[in-house]
């Protein structure tokens, strides 16, 4: 795939997504689990297709090559991972950086004392059988909570799921789940191979 097609899918160049995949691949083995394993790659690959796009779980996973039960779990285990290093890359300026924060905003817009801009929303998604009313929000649908902070060239300092800062815990799979994912092992090598073409 070409850096461009990288960029318009997964809004990360091949380094980036590279990178990601190296960091998070030990989270994301789980061999005892599944025999065959779904690859880093395809796990984390799919996350970012699905973050990027804001598609449907079911449209990313059948073009992932898995189900929706599995996508969900994939989902949830690469969210997990990726808040195991957030603070890596999301840190708010330090005090002695804030005049220079402020100048770029300025810049900008021409508004002076702003250090960053807040936004939220509520990413709608199929929550997990057992801990349903932990997503339904105030219009009755299932979300998440997102809540961000971004400087003037784009960089995010700071992120929150949810309310609290917590992320819900992630359910077991029921045997249903497990036997549509074994199911789903076949198809995954095609989505590596057209990555790293």
């Amino acid at each position: 795939m070409e850096e461009r097609n990288l960029i318009v899918t997964y809004r990360f160049d091949r380094a980036t997504i590279q990178e990601l995949c190296t960091q998070l691949e030990p989270d994301l083995i789980s061999p005892i689990r599944h025999p065959a394993g779904i690859p880093p790659q395809v796990q984390v690959l799919s996350v970012l297709h699905f973050l990027a796009s804001g598609s449907f779980q079911t449209t990313v996973a059948n073009a992932s090559g898995m189900s929706q039960p599995m996508f969900c779990n994939v989902l949830s285990r690469v969210l997990s991972a990726l808040l195991k290093h957030v603070r890596r890359y999301i840190v708010f300026p330090q005090v002695e950086d804030l005049a220079t924060v402020k100048g770029d905003i300025y810049a900008l817009g021409h508004i002076p004392n702003i250090i960053g801009a807040i936004d939220g929303t509520h990413v709608a998604l199929v929550p997990p059988h057992r801990s349903e009313q932990v997503y339904k929000n105030r219009k009755s649908y299932n979300s998440m909570n997102v809540q961000m902070v971004c400087l003037a060239d784009q960089y995010i300092s700071q992120e929150d799921g949810t309310d609290d800062g917590v992320v819900p815990a992630v359910e077991p799979l029921d045997s249903d789940e497990e036997e549509a994912e074994e199911e789903d092992i076949d198809n995954r090598d095609s989505v590596i191979q057209q990555y790293f073409q």
